[in-house]
């Protein structure tokens, strides 16, 4: 049983976004009733693709309202932080694994004055963020190896989403848990069951048939029904 009582957040990835209307996909997602909206940073090193600069970023924060988010999936992300913090970014996740000083990147992202959170691999154990939570505001469990938008869902990763869950509820404090990757109306719901409260969803909810806001009210009634039942 968790402890737990989070309302579920939906938020897409703009991956799959159309980039030559970039601030319009923006707004639309805002309209569609999104709780954030995630920026993928990719560098082409961390992981095999290059995609959005903090100049984008900061272009795209004129057409919304809607708190940014950034994923950091690159090397060296301390060299980064204050470029996307000033892009207007709300929340910074860096990923474990590119962090060999991970407590103090986390404390730079907030003296920056946003949120901090810290990504983690499929393979990479949950433990490895044991000792970080006071620095933390949010932790992500990758639910597929980072790198490109359409993968499939990792069910494997749920024990993981689980055992992270109950780390956080031990701590006492309060740290969102977000799962990024192949998330569906159908996948949400083992992550939701498992303990994660913030859901990254990208080419699932930009090719919804009824549009992204029939996408987003689909997510958020299978994960509030999953979280329910488990409780």
């Amino acid at each position: 049983m968790t402890q737990h009582a989070r309302s579920p957040l939906i938020v897409p990835s703009v991956l799959p976004a159309d980039l030559g209307r970039l601030g319009a996909e923006v707004a639309d997602l805002a309209e569609a009733g999104v709780d954030r909206i995630q920026w993928d940073v990719m560098d082409g090193v961390f992981v095999p693709n290059l995609t959005f600069g903090p100049d984008v970023v900061a272009a795209a924060r004129r057409s919304t309202v809607v708190p940014f988010e950034a994923h950091l999936m690159v090397v060296e992300p301390d060299r980064l932080l204050h470029r996307y913090v000033e892009a207007g970014c709300d929340l910074v996740i860096v990923h474990a694994e590119a962090c060999p000083h991970l407590h103090r990147t986390l404390a730079g992202i907030r003296r920056l004055g946003a949120r901090s959170g810290v990504a983690l691999n499929p393979h990479t154990p949950p433990e490895v963020v044991a000792h970080v939570l006071e620095e933390t505001d949010l932790v992500l469990a990758m639910t597929v190896n980072p790198g490109f938008g359409g993968q499939a869902y990792l069910p494997a990763v749920e024990s993981k989403v689980a055992r992270l869950r109950r780390m956080i509820d031990e701590s006492g404090l309060a740290i969102e848990l977000e799962v990024d990757g192949g998330i569906t109306d159908t996948t949400i719901v083992g992550a939701a069951e498992a303990g994660a409260d913030v859901f990254i969803s990208g080419s699932w909810l930009f090719d919804h048939p009824d549009g992204k806001a029939a996408g987003v009210d689909l997510l958020r009634r299978r994960a509030t029904g999953a979280a329910t039942a488990s409780a």
